[in-house]
This record gives structure tokens, C-alpha cells and sequence, in this order.
């Protein structure tokens, strides 16, 4: 019954999380309107730092109850989940075309966050240590690499009318703002801790390790508003929003979440996840690839079929061969 229960509360946390992070936005973006903060600036700040509150809170909570396998694993699977299963179901939905700018910069940024995180975790490999972990200082050269990219994107969006974002068009007084930050804050950690506690139960429950478990269950779960996001704008016919999306996150992932959680607790790194680190490199060679293959600058039906695919057999290959 126990077990159940955990269950119950873990699909209830999804639920709370991602209706927390909205209320959080919603709250945010009016506060930053009373500041006189334009609505791109709120875009590339605000509402892409919702979009990542899910994975940031599970990963904090994760981390301080010493569950630190499910905060790598949940990083990992996001961005796995985000190019195969999430840009996959964009493109079946609709082709995706991808600007100059996504192709050479953004992409290239998102594999070089993933590559100087398996740089940082692998100590033991490189280093010739007992242990590998990514530790206090690395977390903060993550916060430094993600300065950086606010830094470009804010800097490449520049004479961009339109924020690339959606940016709720409601704004609210400063109590009614205040509120929403509050019950945001409360949504996303009440929800978070349920998440965990849920993921912690699933894995003793049924055998598996609890990367596993972040790198399936728990990384979907938080990519929701990403998919949310994506397949709408790909119905839409907004397919660069899309793209941009996903590979935003993707970033936000690593350098902020991360970087976030690594600075507050050490993050133990088991050589057995690099595997998923490998993994997550594939999937960004893969989407570079594709923006050369069939027509140029363009993910078609088919290469959402095949991430798809990818997507299917190699989370069936870590739940059955872990």
C-alpha cells in the first residue's frame, strides 16, 4: 500500500510541479513588466527558466535528500528525452526547419555543455582518482558557462521584435504577482519531493537503480512542459520556436541545473553513467546531422520517425541491460 501511495504522490508531484512552474512565470513575468523589463528579455530569462524549474527543483531536492543518481540521471534523460522523444514528435507532427543561427551556435553550445560535463565527472578516468563527482567548483564553472550563454542569447536577440518564448500576456498587481511567486515556490518543492520520494520507491520496488529511474520516469515527467511547448508550436506552424526550445533547454539544463545543484551538494558520478553521457553527445551529433541530410537546415518526418526509434530502443536497452 506504501508503495502505491508513492506512486499516487508521484503522479500528483508531476502534476503540482509543472502547474507550479506556470504559476511561478506567471508571478515573475508581472513583477519584471512593473520593473519596465521588455518581453524579450522576460522570454530568454523568465519563462526559459520555467521550462527548466521542473528539472532544477527535482535535482535540489534529489541532491539534498542524497538521492544523486536520480539528479544526474534526470539531467541526462531530460536532454535525451528533449532531441529523440520530444523534437521527434515535433517533426512527425510537422517538418522543422531550423535557422543559420540554431545550426551553428546553439547546437554546437548544447554539445560542448554536455562534453565539458563528461569531462568534469570522469576524475577517476582522467585523473586517476578513487572517486569521480562533479563537485562545488565545477558546479560554479557551469554557472559561469551559463552566464556566458545569457549573455549570447541575449546579444543574438537583438532587433528580434518578438520574444522567443511565449511570455504569459497577463500582468498582475504586485499582491496578486507576490502570491504567485509564492504558491510557485511551494508547487515546484512539494511537487519535487514527491517526485523523488515516488522515483526512490519505483526503483527499490521493481529492482532498478535510481539513474535508471531518473533517466526515464523522472526525466519525462519534468520534460513535460518542453513537449507541451514544442508540439504545440510544431502544430502551429512556429517550428523554429520548436527547436529552439528543446536545444535551450538542453543548456539550461546542464549549465544551470547542474551547475545549480553541484554548487550546493557534491554530485557523486558513477562510470556507468557515461554511457548516458555518450548517449546525450549522440543525440546532438545526431541533430546536427540532420540539419545536412534530405533538405538543408531541416528536421523532416522521417528523422523524427528514426529519433523516435532511437529513443524506444535505448531506454529499453538501460531498463533491461542495467
Amino acid at each position: 500500500m506504501t508503495t502505491i501511495w508513492s506512486y499516487v504522490l508521484m503522479i500528483i508531484g508531476f502534476a503540482i510541479l509543472i502547474k507550479g512552474a506556470d504559476v511561478f512565470v506567471d508571478g515573475a513575468a508581472s513583477v519584471a513588466r512593473r520593473f519596465r523589463i521588455s518581453d524579450l528579455a522576460i522570454g530568454l530569462t523568465v519563462v526559459a527558466f520555467g521550462t527548466s524549474a521542473p528539472e532544477l527543483f527535482v535535482n535540489l531536492i534529489a541532491g539534498i535528500r542524497g538521492n544523486t543518481d536520480i539528479a544526474i540521471g534526470n539531467v541526462l534523460g531530460s536532454n535525451i528525452a528533449n532531441t529523440l522523444l520530444i523534437l521527434g514528435i515535433a517533426a512527425v507532427i510537422r517538418p522543422l526547419s531550423v535557422s543559420r543561427g540554431t545550426v551553428w551556435r546553439e547546437i554546437p553550445f548544447s554539445l560542448l555543455a554536455v562534453i565539458v560535463l563528461g569531462l568534469m565527472a570522469n576524475d577517476r578516468l582522467i585523473d586517476h582518482r578513487d572517486f569521480s563527482d562533479i563537485s562545488r567548483s565545477d558546479g560554479l564553472v557551469l554557472l559561469c558557462f551559463f552566464m556566458i550563454f545569457l549573455y549570447y542569447a541575449f546579444t543574438a536577440a537583438n532587433g528580434i521584435e518578438e520574444p522567443v518564448q511565449h511570455v504569459p500576456a497577463k500582468t498582475y498587481g504586485l499582491p496578486g504577482a507576490s502570491i504567485r511567486l509564492v504558491a510557485g515556490l511551494v508547487g515546484l518543492s512539494l511537487g519535487g519531493r514527491w517526485i523523488v520520494a515516488g522515483a526512490v520507491a519505483a526503483a527499490d520496488h521493481f529492482g532498478l537503480s535510481q539513474s535508471v529511474v531518473g533517466l526515464t520516469v523522472v526525466a519525462v515527467g519534468t520534460s513535460l512542459p518542453e513537449l507541451a511547448t514544442s508540439a504545440a508550436a510544431a502544430y502551429k506552424g512556429k517550428v523554429e520556436m520548436a527547436v529552439g526550445n528543446v536545444v535551450g533547454s538542453n543548456i539550461f539544463n546542464i549549465f544551470l541545473v547542474l551547475g545549480a545543484t553541484a554548487t550546493i551538494i557534491p554530485l557523486p558520478f558513477k562510470t556507468e553513467s557515461n554511457l548516458d553521457v555518450g548517449m546525450t553527445v549522440f543525440t546532438g551529433l545526431l541533430l546536427f546531422s540532420f540539419m545536412f541530410s534530405g533538405r538543408k537546415g531541416q528536421v523532416d518526418r522521417w528523422e523524427g520517425a528514426v529519433a523516435l526509434l532511437l529513443y524506444a530502443a535505448y531506454i529499453g536497452y538501460r531498463i533491461v541491460g542495467q
